[in-house]
């Protein structure tokens, strides 16, 4: 009897992709209404003025406008979305 696998069949096919976490906009660039801002794992940046946060995390920007990054406190950075 045969001890190997006949065939060339790949066993190591099984690979998922990637998350593709981080910043997708960065400050001073505009956006628009549902426009994804960060993806990340827990909330290392918080939602500030026109922003919300999905319940993976993400932050997404609720009106058209100017992204800024700021901070909330000395340990907090919080992203804010300014009307044009």
């Amino acid at each position: 009897m045969a001890h190997k696998k006949g065939g060339g069949s790949s066993r190591n096919g099984r690979d998922s992709s990637c998350q593709k976490r981080g910043v997708k906009i960065y400050a001073g660039q505009t956006v628009t209404t549902g426009n994804i801002l960060v993806r990340q794992v827990g909330s290392s940046i918080h939602a500030g003025k026109n922003v919300g946060t999905g319940r993976d995390f993400t932050l997404f920007a609720l009106v058209d406008g100017i992204v800024k990054y700021e901070w909330k406190s000395n340990t907090r950075k919080q992203v804010s979305v300014y009307p044009a």
